[in-house]
């Protein structure tokens, strides 16, 4: 091996170690996930306790990890306070429909927290960049969807937008990791596949949205999942951060003495267990 190539691919190996150190490790993450949960449980209880109406847009590129995070944010709280919504792709009823129709029903009342899984701002983005819609009504949606939102935020509802930012190569490496991992293959959709290579058209189209809806009442606020690990944590001390919330008191738990019974009867049927393979 000659020289130059020996040099090349230990300066690859440099290069590696240095992305490997930069990612976070996941004992790391998981010991500040648990902290923040802790957090989350809190904010659950307040915005019950004061009937505040909570609603989370999360958007961004194809594989930025808005699944993952949303996740992380949901697994320890009730499904009763954050309630995930991801609408599915419109019925020929609901093209009929005044466009944000469909989403106004999943809005939040008071004591719920609301997250939607991309959003009316389907409209500014796949359904612009992949001809779903026409450039007037996507003008139309940019001119309309400030309004909406500003009497959102006048009716009492705490309106947060997300947008998550990957890189192109990462964006690449990820759809990859789709395809041959058989646990990921249902994250894999045909639109995803016709939509990689608009990266650029994507990125227009980002640009004109944010210039439309970011406002003083409702900004977006931009997340880097470059390492996921890192965006979850980020984003969800934003979102804490973003809701005013205090710790509420509560009385000491304590787990009650079993009654005493001196005729306790195990039962005695045939119960159906399940093959015990593990």
């Amino acid at each position: 091996m000659s020289k130059r190539s020996k040099q090349s691919q230990h300066q690859a190996k440099r290069a590696g170690a240095t992305l490997s150190e930069q990612a976070m490790k996941r004992k790391d993450y998981d010991e500040e996930l648990r902290k923040l949960h802790v957090e989350l449980v809190k904010l659950q209880q307040w915005v019950v306790h004061k009937g505040l109406k909570v609603c989370v847009v999360f958007e961004g590129r194809d594989t930025a990890g808005k699944g993952g995070t949303i996740k992380a944010i949901t697994e320890r709280v009730s499904p009763r306070v954050f309630r995930v919504v991801a609408l599915p792709a419109p019925t020929e009823r609901d093209k009929s429909q005044m466009y944000m129709q469909r989403y106004v029903p999943h809005l939040p009342a008071a004591g719920e927290i609301v997250i939607f899984d991309r959003s009316w701002y389907n409209r500014a983005g796949v359904e612009k960049v992949m001809g779903f819609c026409t450039d007037e009504q996507c003008k139309r949606f940019l001119e309309a969807v400030p309004l909406v939102e500003k009497a959102m935020v006048e009716s009492g509802i705490v309106l947060l937008k997300y947008w998550l930012e990957v890189s192109a190569e990462e964006q690449t490496r990820r759809l990859r990791a789709r395809i041959d991992d058989g646990r990921k293959l249902w994250k894999l959709s045909p639109m995803d596949l016709k939509s990689y290579g608009r990266w650029d058209d994507y990125s227009r189209a980002r640009d004109e949205m944010f210039d439309a809806t970011s406002t003083t009442f409702a900004p977006w606020h931009v997340v880097r999942t470059e390492d996921k690990r890192r965006g979850r944590l980020n984003l969800i001390r934003h979102l804490l951060k973003s809701i005013p919330y205090k710790e509420l008191p509560r009385e000491k738990i304590i787990l009650p003495k079993r009654k005493a019974s001196t005729d306790r009867i195990e039962s005695t049927r045939d119960l159906n267990f399940i093959r015990e393979v593990y």
